[in-house]
């Protein structure tokens, strides 16, 4: 588990956790969640994921034919587009490092953050952007050849306030 200085993870992968943990178990509750985490080794409090909950977008859904409800998180559907907010969101706070080869964008990320970023860009319609590859903590994204990569890593690190 990467842990920052201070002996703690960081919130990017506590949040990738809550998420891991979401699709591979029922939850029911917060309280059941600070319980999972800590199985993980993930000590937080329930205030702690509360927020983690909204900030990754889970919500309480009822399971067909039972009557409970989950926390699962909700997914845009594929040809809709995310505001623009929601990108700048994302980027300035999972992209770490953004650099470029040619029509290739390599954005650096926290381990195991890579597919939110791609996932945000992929449903941004950023112009200029062909599609990405996400890894485990890098995100390869493809330029236009009319927008080229160093143009896109521009405006991929403006927008990420870099």
């Amino acid at each position: 588990m990467t842990e920052s200085p201070n002996g703690r993870i960081s919130k990017a992968r506590r949040q990738h956790i809550v998420a891991r943990l979401l699709g591979e178990y029922e939850v029911t509750s917060q309280e059941q969640l600070v319980e999972l985490l800590a199985t993980e080794g993930v000590p937080a409090t329930q205030a702690t994921v509360s927020r983690d909950l909204e900030e990754v977008g889970a919500v309480k859904v009822r399971v067909p034919g039972v009557e409970r409800q989950v926390y699962a998180i909700a997914e845009l559907p594929r040809d809709q587009v995310a505001p623009a907010d929601h990108l700048r969101r994302v980027l300035g706070e999972w992209v770490v490092e953004v650099a470029s080869s040619l029509n290739i964008v390599v954005l650096r990320t926290p381990p195991g953050s890579a597919h939110v970023v791609a996932s945000a860009l992929d449903r941004s319609g950023l112009e200029g952007a062909v599609g990405t590859v996400a890894g485990d903590d890098t995100v390869l994204v493809i330029a236009t050849e009319e927008m080229g990569g160093d143009a896109l890593a521009r405006q991929l690190a403006e927008i990420a306030g870099q």
